[in-house]
């Protein structure tokens, strides 16, 4: 069975890393993902090629290596274009502490600003003043403290700031591919 078909989780991605002898967190390079996506819709042998020099590879190691990270790449393009608005970074889930979690959020925001900030100042000239002031909040996200305690409030907080970042990445990418996704639709472009 392909990986390329299964849902690239966080875990999935991590395990695929140490495959690789890399014990990088993929949130970094997923925020690096996802900005890239947005701007640049970077294609899928740009992308393997980023990925493995992060990795310090020359390329994957064999072909479900390969199929999984480019799964990873279609996985976040086809969330970040969905009507139902569904992308999700790429963070540590349940099974890991807060503190984990909140680091995974730091390090994600990290690669998306990195890239952000490279797209130039005539491209962000034409950005919506909710789109600058959502990349301005992503900054304060990327200079958080992640040494936190698990808890019902630290929980709650994450979770907002993880939204916060999801919902950034989102606009990113609706105001770069205008009419895509298709939010709303009207019956008569829906019947053909």
């Amino acid at each position: 069975m392909s990986l390329i078909n299964e849902h690239q989780d966080f875990s999935t991605i991590a395990d695929l890393f140490l495959l690789h002898g890399s014990m990088q967190s993929p949130a970094f390079l997923d925020g690096r993902l996802c900005a890239g996506l947005a701007l640049h819709d970077l294609p899928p042998d740009v992308w393997l090629e980023q990925v493995c020099l992060t990795l310090g590879v020359e390329q994957p190691r064999d072909e479900p290596s390969a199929e999984c990270l480019l799964g990873w790449r279609r996985q976040t393009l086809e969330a970040l274009s969905a009507a139902e608005l569904d992308y999700q970074p790429l963070l540590p889930d349940e099974l890991f502490s807060l503190a984990e979690h909140a680091q995974g959020l730091k390090e994600w925001t990290l690669g998306f600003l990195e890239v952000v900030q490279d797209a130039g100042e005539a491209l962000r000239k034409g950005w919506s003043s909710a789109l600058c002031e959502a990349l301005e909040d992503l900054e304060g996200i990327a200079g958080m403290d992640t040494d936190i305690d698990d808890g019902a409030d630290n929980e709650a907080d994450l979770f907002a700031l993880t939204e916060h970042a999801r919902m950034a990445a989102m606009l990113l990418y609706t105001e770069q591919h205008p009419g895509q996704p298709q939010v709303e639709r009207s019956d008569d472009e829906t019947r053909h």
